[in-house]
């Protein structure tokens, strides 16, 4: 097995109680009550690859944190199988503990009324990490997270920001190969934002982790994924990268060229583009209609090289109206990897 996270058709169901209006209603449940099944996800699979960031998408309730909670080890599924390096996470938690790590935007890890530097001391025994080797991370994150101004903090009196950074350190103080981050960023500043951005790469490029992030900040999926797994209301709706999914929900781009010579023809266009509207010495050119369309940058580089150009210019759909657009699909379809 290659993959880091494999998911083979996960599914988890929760059973709640009806309450009946009224008096005479709650006796008749505290009685005889009525349970009702809803299924938080259902039959999903997909795999995440060594040294892979894959973010895992959907509106709010889609199942994305259900999810994670059960390749945490935290749920159990309802029904298939998942493995995260080799471990099954709900059957072996401890085993499965040592090889994650996992932030939760809403959540900390650290214990309150210590400063930072006591956390990671703590942190540092459970996990049995050498004091020679803990010594080396603190100083590598420090590095890429500027911990030390605030390592003798109280967590309690930490910002957000501060905070966030302490339990992305503290989540990697054992070395995972494996790490889960759901919302890491939520409420940051941008200046923090891509502070974090920038540890992620890092951690993904240079030490080769597999990280699985949810997230509703499009622009922390633009730089930081290749690839997503889109899910909504607890089934898989995509598995494709960006380009496949802007391809596929989000077509409206438009590439703007200004002719060196405005009388030069226009025909043949380049394949798969049409032509928009012509404004004097500007062409405005858009994906053609029945046809394959070229993603932005293709049609860019066909635009290039057909035609004596001044000056380009691209208009690109939005990554969150393209995401939008993708939410609205119900029909789930086959993941890459099942």
């Amino acid at each position: 097995m290659n993959e880091s996270i494999q998911v083979r058709g996960l599914s988890r169901t929760f059973h709640t109680t009806v309450r009946r209006p009224g008096f005479a209603g709650a006796l008749r449940s505290l009685v005889n009550p009525e349970r009702v099944a809803k299924d938080a996800v259902s039959d999903i699979t997909f795999d995440v690859a060594p040294g892979e960031l894959l973010a895992l998408l959907g509106p709010n309730g889609a199942g994305k944190s259900t999810t994670i909670k059960m390749l945490t080890g935290i749920l159990t599924p309802t029904s298939g199988e998942a493995r995260v390096a080799g471990v099954v996470p709900y059957l072996e938690r401890e085993r499965n503990a040592r090889n994650i790590g996992a932030v939760f935007g809403q959540r900390t890890q650290l214990w309150w009324d210590l400063p930072v530097r006591e956390s990671f001391s703590i942190l540092r025994d459970i996990y049995e990490v050498p004091k020679a080797e803990h010594a080396v991370r603190i100083w590598e994150f420090d590095e890429l997270l500027d911990l030390s101004s605030f390592w003798d903090t109280r967590v309690r009196h930490l910002s957000l920001g501060q905070r966030v950074r302490c339990d992305l350190a503290a989540a990697l103080l054992h070395d995972p190969p494996v790490v889960f981050l759901d919302e890491p960023t939520i409420g940051m500043d941008v200046v923090v934002k891509e502070q974090v951005r920038e540890f992620l790469r890092y951690q993904v490029e240079e030490r080769g982790r597999t990280v699985l992030l949810t997230t509703h900040d499009m622009t922390e999926v633009a730089r930081l994924a290749e690839r997503v797994v889109l899910i909504n209301h607890g089934r898989l709706v995509l598995d494709g990268t960006l380009d496949e999914i802007r391809r596929k929900f989000g077509s409206t781009w438009q590439v703007r060229a200004t002719l060196a010579d405005p009388h030069a023809p226009v025909d043949p266009l380049p394949p798969g583009i049409a032509l928009l509207r012509r404004e004097g010495p500007q062409l405005v050119f858009g994906p053609a209609e029945g046809a394959a369309s070229p993603t932005v940058h293709q049609a860019l580089k066909q635009v290039i090289e057909r035609y004596e150009v001044n000056d380009v210019a691209l208009d690109e759909a939005d990554l969150e109206d393209v995401m939008r657009a993708a939410y609205l699909r119900e029909v789930p379809v086959q993941a890459q990897g099942g």
